[in-house]
C-alpha cells in the first residue's frame, strides 16, 4: 500500500494542474464573451471614456498625463506586443526548440502564434469596433480595436512560451520566475495601449481574456505531450510498485 502513495500523489497533482488549466480556459472564454456582449450594447462606453480622459491632460488633450519619459517608456513598451517583436520572439523560440529537437513544441508555438493572429484579425472584423477618437492619436493605428491585438498576442506568445519553457526546466523557482515575467509583460503592454489611447480598456480586457484561454489550451497540449512522452509502460510501473 505504501508503494502506491507516490504515484497517487503524482496523479493528484497532475489532475489539479489540468483542472486549473481548464478553469482558466473557461474563465477566459466566458470573460471575453461577457465583455463582448456588454461592449456591443454600448454599456461600457461611459466608463471607457472616463478612464481615457483621466489619462490625458484636461487642458491639452493631445498630451498624456505624466512626465515625457513616461510617454516614451509606454511607446517602447507597447512595441513588445507588436507584430514585429512577436514575430522575432516566436522565431527565436522556434530556433531554440529546433536545436533542442523538441519538434512538437516547435509546431505548438507556431500554431499558437499564427492561429492567435488569425483569430485576432477575424474577431476585429467581426465586431468592427472603432478605436478611440475623442483625443488626437498618439500612435498610428488602422485596424479595428476589439479585441486589443497587442494584449491578446502578448498574452498568447509570452504565456505560451513560458508554459513551454517550464516544461524543459523543472526547478520550481525557475518556473515561478518565468511565469511572473510573462504575466508582467502582458500586463504592462495592455496598460500601454490604454495610456496611449490606442484602445478602450474593455478592448484590452477582452484581449487578455481570450489570450489567457488560448495560452491555457497551449499549456494543456504541451502537458499531454510530455505526459505521453514520459509515461512508463504498464509492465515497468508494475515492477516498480511490486
Amino acid at each position: 500500500m505504501d508503494s502506491l502513495k507516490p504515484s497517487t500523489k503524482y496523479f493528484t497533482g497532475v489532475d489539479t494542474k489540468v483542472l486549473l488549466a481548464f478553469i482558466a480556459m473557461i474563465l477566459g472564454i466566458t470573460g471575453f464573451l461577457i465583455i463582448a456582449g456588454i461592449v456591443m450594447k454600448g454599456a461600457t462606453d461611459n466608463i471607457d471614456l472616463q478612464i481615457l480622459r483621466s489619462l490625458r491632460n484636461p487642458l491639452h488633450p493631445w498630451k498624456p498625463i505624466g512626465p515625457d519619459w513616461l510617454f516614451e517608456s509606454m511607446r517602447d513598451i507597447t512595441s513588445l506586443g507588436g507584430a514585429t517583436i512577436v514575430f522575432i520572439i516566436t522565431l527565436i523560440a522556434s530556433g531554440y526548440f529546433l536545436i533542442k529537437k523538441e519538434y512538437t513544441l516547435l509546431i505548438l508555438i507556431l500554431v499558437a502564434t499564427i492561429g492567435g493572429a488569425f483569430l485576432d484579425l477575424g474577431l476585429k472584423d467581426f465586431y468592427g469596433r472603432v478605436r478611440p477618437s475623442i483625443f488626437p492619436k498618439l500612435i498610428e493605428v488602422k485596424t479595428y480595436g476589439f479585441p486589443s491585438g497587442h494584449s491578446m498576442m502578448s498574452t498568447i506568445v509570452y504565456l505560451s512560451l513560458a508554459s513551454l519553457m517550464i516544461r524543459v526546466q523543472g526547478h520550481r523557482l525557475y518556473k515561478i520566475y518565468v511565469i511572473s515575467v510573462a504575466l508582467f509583460l502582458t500586463f504592462i503592454i495592455g496598460i500601454s495601449r490604454i495610456y496611449l489611447g490606442a484602445h478602450y480598456p474593455t478592448d484590452v480586457l477582452a484581449g487578455w481574456s481570450l489570450g489567457l484561454a488560448w495560452a491555457s489550451l497551449c499549456w494543456y497540449v504541451s502537458w499531454r505531450y510530455y505526459r505521453k512522452k514520459t509515461k512508463k509502460p504498464d509492465s515497468m510501473v508494475n515492477s516498480l510498485n511490486g
